[in-house]
């Protein structure tokens, strides 16, 4: 069947009322997510995996995915009426969101960024439809070394964008790595770092690491935060309507930032938050008006807020079509499929052609879902911030610590989820980022499996990985990479040093 023919039979999947409530489950949270700063989707997705488990695979994944992208269209509202980023990809927002809040068009800025993420939103949709089948075609081609080769540029890609510091994110990515080793070996068998208990002998549960480390850690860090009432700028219903200057002005930054969004999407690392500092970028150099970005300029809230809908579709194809997540929500859904024991990749579309399709068709729905939720609801939406954290999240810490227990019935996973939960505070305290941690401990197992059959493939040559026309040429330009960043930090080195000494020398 074409792809057409099987886009239907997964609007079919999508509109069972199971599905479709999945699915409004999913973008509901994700809007209350986007408007709560701190929780995040990632973080959601945690907090959720085990209640998936009460649910099919269908179900529980599409309602993972509308959590994803309704995050990006809540972060817009509190970014724009109250100068807080409800999530890090709406950070841009608040620039030119809020000023217009100001002077008066809160709420044509609202209306400007729920519309151009559906517009930008359903056309990464769109190439999610047709570029997924198409990868994971090319992707049965694929053996260990590429899959070795994907792994490894991905983590150095992480490494250099993940975080303020590249070394602090080597070593969150390194500390992942290692973690994943612990248990059984894939190969031969034998138990590796289980210090004689048996419940590590089937390793670290990823979904635990993610709930402590980004679940209990980020309540932990706000608990601890002062917390300052807002004030949220009014607005009318009737003023969500854009004149006719902000709709000719947002057209074709909507679509710039969806091509935008799409294109970054398929990069490892935060690509929703670079989309939109790129897509404001772009729109800035190219405008009539530059003067205007930063006082309330259209543009600087249809472009990013476009671009970073985009991006989120984007992600989902290397997670659907290679079963290699790009980013550390990617990671969290792909521990979504593991634990109703479906893995994403290239047999994915053969093997389970309704949840492949069932998934891609309930995004479509979900997006116009969106937009009707979004508008109406924005000022209860907004208003829930008042919520105290001293109820809200030792509410959540609750519900975290059942949900840990309940995925093995195990007490130790309790302990573990502890114990993360404290390293992912003082990691926030003393500034690591978490998401390398998780993207390391998920994608060191796709490496050294990679990496091992590999070498017994190339009877232990290291440069049979090289001399593949795929994996060969992913390495070459990851060594090309790194000779890049050395060369630069070395130049920067000595204009720093040169710089020094001609002032020593005034």
């Amino acid at each position: 069947m074409d792809i057409l023919s099987m886009l239907i039979e997964g609007f079919y999947v999508s509109i069972q009322p199971v599905n479709l409530l999945a699915c409004t489950c999913g973008v509901l949270i994700g809007t209350l997510v986007g408007v709560l700063p701190g929780i995040g989707p990632l973080g959601a997705i945690t907090l959720l995996l085990p209640v998936s488990l009460v649910m099919d695979a269908t179900s529980s994944i599409i309602m993972f995915a509308g959590i994803y992208y309704g995050s990006m269209f809540g972060g817009s509202t509190t970014s724009i009426l109250l100068n807080v980023p409800g999530e890090s990809a709406s950070l841009v927002t608040c620039i030119d969101g809020y000023a217009m809040a100001k002077k008066g068009r809160a709420g044509a800025a609202l209306a400007i960024a729920a519309i151009g993420s559906l517009i930008a939103g359903t056309l990464g949709l769109l190439g999610l439809t047709f570029f997924a089948p198409v990868m994971a075609e090319l992707a049965l081609k694929f053996g260990p070394p590429e899959y070795f080769a994907i792994a490894a540029i991905g983590l150095l890609i992480l490494m250099r964008l993940t975080g303020k510091s590249m070394l602090k994110s080597g070593f969150m990515v390194a500390l992942g790595i290692m973690l994943g080793t612990i248990g059984l070996d894939s190969l031969t068998g034998i138990s590796r770092f289980a210090f004689g208990i048996d419940t590590l002998q089937r390793g670290i549960e990823f979904a635990i690491m993610a709930m402590g480390v980004f679940g209990v850690g980020e309540i932990l860090d706000t608990m601890v935060q002062t917390q300052e009432k807002r004030k949220v700028l009014p607005f009318k219903f009737r003023e969500l309507y854009p004149n006719k200057e902000e709709w000719r002005r947002s057209v074709t930054p909507i679509f710039r930032g969806g091509l935008i969004g799409f294109l970054i999407g398929l990069i490892p690392g935060p690509s929703a938050t670079m989309s939109t500092f790129v897509s404001y970028a772009v729109e800035k150099k190219h405008s009539k008006w530059p003067e205007e970005f930063g006082n309330g300029a259209i543009e600087g809230v249809a472009g990013p807020e476009s671009a970073n809908n985009a991006a989120a579709s984007a992600t989902m194809i290397p997670l659907l079509s290679l079963g290699l997540p790009f980013s550390a929500s990617a990671a969290v859904m792909l521990s979504g499929f593991l634990l109703h024991g479906v893995v994403p990749g290239p047999m994915l579309i053969s093997q389970n052609p309704d949840l492949f399709w069932g998934l891609i068709a309930s995004m479509y729905i979900g997006n116009v879902m969106l937009l009707i939720i979004n508008l109406p609801l924005v000022g209860i939406f907004t208003y829930l911030l008042k919520t105290p954290i001293n109820i809200l999240m030792p509410v959540v810490l609750m519900i975290t610590i059942t949900g840990a227990y309940s995925i093995n019935n195990s007490v130790f996973d309790v302990m573990l989820l502890v114990i993360f939960g404290i390293l992912g505070f003082f990691m926030k305290q003393t500034g690591y980022e978490p998401a390398p941690l998780a993207l390391g401990l998920i994608l060191g197992p796709t490496l050294e499996s990679g990496l091992a059959q590999g070498l017994i493939i190339g009877d232990g040559s290291i440069w049979f990985f090289f001399s593949r026309p795929i994996s060969g040429t992913i390495l070459w330009l990851g060594v090309a990479l790194l000779i890049y960043q050395f060369a630069n930090r070395l130049m920067t080195w000595k204009q720093a040093k040169k710089y020094k000494s001609e002032v020593g020398g005034c």
